[in-house]
């Protein structure tokens, strides 16, 4: 079986945060109800713009892809942008189910989207899957917060100035489990 094609990874990280940017600058210009239809659309693009370079989908985009389009068409469908900021709070916890799925079911789900990306070991797989679901479900119930208790604008800018990078600062901070549970290198 050939190995599937990978995207570059800085048009990798355009095409999973670009929708955001759009979604943010669109808010700061037109409000929410714009924005969210240039998000969804922006969603769909990159997904396309993924297969079409690489012959493949990779399931969190197409989850989070399905998600955006059935709450952000609750938005604009009953003009409510409840539906919207609901959206990453339904996400993440769909995510960090998927993890807790993983976790019991002894399936390593993390371990099947990194693999070509980390080489460690069985132990270490568990510990970053459980640490990456309860990252989730923080960030689940910190989007409930801030959405219920801050303007709409706060909520848009804090989705792209403080989830994408908490996100990455929580992804840093994973590297000495990393080395620490390195596998020994694969031969050929």
């Amino acid at each position: 079986m050939a190995d599937k094609k990978q995207l570059n990874p800085m048009l990798k990280l355009a095409l999973d945060i670009g929708p955001l940017i759009l979604f943010f600058f669109m808010n700061s210009r037109l409000g929410i109800y714009y924005a969210t239809g240039s998000f969804m659309v922006a969603v769909l693009i990159a997904l396309v713009v993924s297969y079409v370079l690489t012959r493949h989908i990779a399931v969190m985009p197409v989850v989070t892809a399905v998600v955006v389009l059935v709450f952000g068409g609750l938005t604009l469908v009953l003009h409510d942008d409840v539906f919207i900021k609901l959206k990453p709070t339904i996400i993440y916890l769909l995510f960090a189910g998927a993890l807790l799925f993983g976790i019991v079911f002894n399936k390593p789900l993390l371990n099947m989207v990194f693999d070509s990306v980390f080489h460690i070991t069985d132990e270490g797989w568990r510990k970053l899957t459980w640490r990456w679901m309860l990252f989730f479900v923080f960030l689940a119930v910190l989007n409930e917060a801030v959405w219920r208790t801050q303007t709409t604008d706060f909520w848009v800018n804090f989705k792209l100035f403080g989830f994408v990078p908490l996100t990455l600062l929580f992804g840093i901070a994973q590297v000495p489990l990393l080395n620490k549970y390195a596998a020994p290198e694969r031969k050929p």
